[in-house]
């Protein structure tokens, strides 16, 4: 496969998991903010921190409002994260590659893009309508996903797309993590009250796990909460699982079986990374520091894609 078609598709699946991702954000706290008692104000300024786009928001932008916020993440194209950017870029790659990817594929992304950019910006957002935009995009996500199980032949291309996609997930599943981090509670006195621990479930809604993870664990508790999104092996958007995934499709890719050990850096860096999450336990997560092993894993995630990029895409022309 070419390196730039393979490059292509990596990159529409994991624009579209951001897309998705970035709904689920502002869905979940726009949901928790009419949950919160009267004495707490509403916070947007941890979506933008958790996700990095606090310093590129300070730049258009004087209060992390909710309007503000929403408006940045969804709908303002100087964002490159924004949800139009992201299915707008999506949109491009797949258009670059109509040759190597269903029919179904292209209409599903090409009709999402065009139903989120026809949305206007300045409509007065209550709970009705922004719930019911930001549902349509996960659903139109997800659908893409669905489109693609039932349309795409299990080969090269399949694979990268997979690649990307759980790379993507597995960082932002870290970031919804982390928004707990850089939400702040009216008094060091919360901590483990009610509202702490519906925080915490909205954390788990965040990244749909709150059901699943009421089957598994009788009790809401942050250790639990905690073990669930990051080591559970079972659950499809841990990050554990996501890593996984991620590697096994990478092997794929080149034909090295996994059992023979790493052949190229990106295999080498992702492996190393599954590794040291597969023998992590929940007392290390919490001895390290819950907010530190995050960003040095969201580092570690960023330099594993530098080195997919290096030895897939980057690909120099050989000189005779």
């Amino acid at each position: 496969m070419l390196s730039r078609v393979a490059n292509s598709i990596y990159w529409m699946n994991r624009y579209i998991e951001r897309a998705d991702n970035y709904a689920r954000f502002m869905s979940v706290n726009f949901n928790l903010t009419l949950d919160l008692p009267p004495n707490v104000d509403e916070q947007w300024e941890p979506l933008l921190i958790a996700t990095a786009d606090n310093f590129l928001f300070y730049n258009h932008y004087q209060e992390p409002t909710r309007e503000n916020v929403i408006d940045f993440m969804t709908f303002d194209k100087r964002n490159p994260n924004s949800i139009v950017s992201c299915l707008n870029n999506a949109r491009e790659n797949a258009r670059t590659v109509r040759e190597s990817i269903s029919k179904e594929m292209w209409e599903n992304i090409n009709e999402l893009y065009l139903r989120v950019r026809d949305r206007s910006p300045n409509v007065e957002w209550n709970l009705n309508g922004l719930q019911e935009f930001l549902n349509d995009v996960k659903s139109g996500c997800q659908q893409f996903y669905g489109i693609i199980d039932c349309t795409i032949t299990r080969n090269e291309g399949w694979h990268f797309g997979r690649v990307g996609r759980f790379l993507e997930r597995a960082d932002k599943t870290s970031r919804f993590l982390d928004v707990k981090y850089f939400t702040l509670l009216p008094d060091s006195d919360a901590v483990g009250s009610t509202l702490d621990l519906m925080i915490w479930t909205a954390v788990l809604k965040s990244a749909s796990a709150y059901n699943m993870y009421r089957q598994q664990y009788r009790m809401l508790n942050p250790s639990t909460i905690v073990e669930f999104l990051i080591l559970d092996k079972l659950f499809p958007r841990s990050v554990a699982h996501c890593i996984r995934q991620a590697e096994l499709s990478l092997y794929e890719i080149s034909g090295n079986a996994i059992t023979n050990g790493f052949k190229n850096d990106a295999e080498k860096a992702l492996s190393k990374l599954r590794s040291e999450i597969e023998f992590t336990e929940t007392a290390d997560l919490f001895k390290t520091g819950l907010h530190q092993y995050l960003d040095r894993f969201q580092t570690r995630t960023n330099e594993v894609g530098e080195a997919i990029y290096e030895t897939y895409f980057g690909l120099k022309p050989v000189e005779v």
